[in-house]
C-alpha cells in the first residue's frame, strides 16, 4: 500500500515537472517576441515624441524639404502611433497564448503592414504604399483571432 502511494506521488511529481518543462520551452520559443516588443515600444515612444512636437511632424524636414503637414496627415500619423502602442503591448502577451509563434508573427507582420505604411505615408507624403494598409489591418485582426483560439 505504501509503495503505491509513493509511486503515485512520483508520477504526479514527474507530470508536474514535464508540465513545467513544456511551459518553459514555450516561453523560450516566444522570448523573441518579448524582445521585439521592447524594440517596438521604444520606436513607438520615439515616433510619438517626434510627431507630437511642432518641430517634428508638423514642420518636417525630410530630404531637405520643409513643409507643413495637413490635419489629415497628422491624424494618420496619430492612428499609426496609437495602433503601434496597442499592438506592442499585445506582443507582450504572446508567450501566454496556445500558439505563440503564429500569434507573434501575425501581430508583428500586421504592425509592420498597417502602422508601417501609415508612418511612411505621413512622414514621406507618398501615398504609394497606402494600398497595403488594409492588408496589414486584416493581418492584425487575424493575430487577435489566433490569440483567442
Amino acid at each position: 500500500m505504501c509503495y503505491f502511494f509513493f509511486l503515485s506521488w512520483e508520477i504526479s511529481l514527474v507530470s508536474q515537472l514535464l508540465g513545467t518543462i513544456k511551459i518553459m520551452a514555450i516561453l523560450r520559443s516566444a522570448e523573441i517576441f518579448i524582445r521585439i516588443a521592447g524594440v517596438s515600444g521604444f520606436l513607438a515612444v520615439a515616433l510619438g515624441a517626434y510627431g507630437s512636437h511642432e518641430k517634428g511632424l508638423r514642420k518636417r524636414v525630410l530630404l531637405g524639404l520643409r513643409k507643413r503637414v495637413d490635419d489629415k496627415t497628422y491624424e494618420v500619423f496619430q492612428t499609426a502611433n496609437r495602433y503601434h502602442f496597442i499592438h506592442t503591448l499585445a506582443l507582450l502577451a504572446v508567450p501566454m497564448t496556445r500558439h505563440p509563434t503564429v500569434v507573434g508573427v501575425l501581430l508583428f507582420l500586421g504592425m509592420l503592414g498597417f502602422c508601417g505604411t501609415c508612418y511612411y505615408s505621413a512622414l514621406s507624403g507618398s501615398k504609394t504604399l497606402n494600398k497595403f494598409t488594409p492588408y496589414g489591418g486584416m493581418v492584425l485582426m487575424a493575430g487577435w483571432l489566433a490569440m483567442a483560439f
